[in-house]
């Protein structure tokens, strides 16, 4: 599984939204309507799955499907 794939998956179990309606520019507060406490608590989900550790500063700049794919790709 490619990690877009991934992560759109933990996206929809998060949000409880359908995989199908996620895409890649999918924002999660815009689209989403995440708060931050979502979206601590999806970022968990992630470095759990992915096995690596996002910086809270970082996690500011993550604001859609393919920053945090592009994120992943650059620390794994």
């Amino acid at each position: 599984m490619e990690t877009i794939e991934k992560v759109i998956k933990i996206v929809s179990e998060a949000t409880k939204v359908d995989a199908s309606n996620i895409k890649a520019e999918t924002n999660f507060i815009d689209d989403l309507n995440l708060d931050s406490l979502d979206m601590v608590e999806m970022m968990m989900k992630m470095e759990e799955e992915f096995g690596v550790e996002i910086p809270e500063d970082k996690t500011e700049d993550l604001k859609t499907i393919n920053d945090v794919t592009n994120f992943l790709k650059t620390i794994n």
